[in-house]
């Protein structure tokens, strides 16, 4: 899922583009079908993908769900550790602000 979710974060996986089907990419990562399954049927569940008949899943239209302040909230969860790491480096804060604005910057498609 977390493949996914990055797949589309960084532009590599856009509207409208079709994933594999299960089969396909349980064959290729060597892992349950099932597993893949229940990974598209979550996807599905938060709105990331669509099921499409004779398609297949597809990534769905993304559109900002909640205020951008609750969405800034949901972030923070995985933006803590990211700081903590940076401090346990020995890394100053202006080191990590430019480290993560220069990953933005990579992540434009």
């Amino acid at each position: 899922m977390d493949q996914v979710k990055t797949l589309i974060s960084s532009g590599r996986l856009s509207t409208g583009d079709t994933l594999p089907s299960v089969r396909l990419l349980s064959s290729t990562l060597e892992i349950n079908m099932m597993t893949v399954s229940k990974a598209y049927s979550k996807l599905e569940a938060e709105g990331i993908l669509q099921r499409s008949r004779g398609k297949g899943m597809m990534v769905k239209e993304s559109k900002p769900v909640g205020t951008v302040s609750e969405r800034q909230k949901q972030l923070r969860n995985s933006v803590k550790p990211l700081i903590n790491r940076g401090k346990q480096l020995n890394l100053t804060d202006e080191q990590i602000l430019n480290l993560v604005k220069k990953m933005l910057k990579e992540s434009k498609p």
